[in-house]
């Protein structure tokens, strides 16, 4: 195959329908809007989730809670995942980020104490349960809350 043999495959470029071409081509006339009617007309048609008049689901539905706009989600790390680093290691968010383990630091990273640490690391997050804290110190690490 050459550049100049190149095309498209068949039937991955559809022509657009012109509408209001004339009655053999099925969409002459009204284009495809019938007669009359709101949705017939120029920038006609309603708004999404109008019932006719209706009161509207949404609005028919009670309303509980509030979204806080500054809540903060953090990152969960657990760790039997910190037992991948070497002993004597200074596990920090940018290192966790790097090596995979977190895709998306969010608002930041908390460590959580589920599973159980073999090695002794110096963590740096800016977050850490009670039990986490508690389980580095036993492993005869540290930490460090950014």
């Amino acid at each position: 195959m050459k550049l100049h043999e190149l095309k498209p495959a068949e039937g991955s470029r559809k022509e657009r329908n012109r509408l209001g071409r004339g009655i053999g081509s099925g969409n002459g006339k009204t284009s495809g809007k019938g007669h009359k009617g709101q949705k017939a007309r120029s920038g006609g048609g309603v708004r999404p989730g109008f019932e006719g008049g209706q009161m509207p689901l949404f609005q028919r539905l009670p309303k509980r809670g509030f979204t806080n706009i500054n809540r903060k989600e953090f990152a969960i790390v657990n760790l039997e995942t910190l037992n991948r680093f070497e002993e004597g290691t200074e596990v920090t968010p940018e290192l966790l980020i790097e090596t995979g383990v977190v895709s998306n630091a969010k608002s930041g990273i908390k460590i959580l104490g589920n599973g159980t640490l073999e090695k002794k690391l110096t963590i740096k997050a800016h977050k850490f349960s009670a039990s986490a804290k508690e389980a580095i110190e036993n492993a005869g690490g540290q930490t460090e809350v950014i």
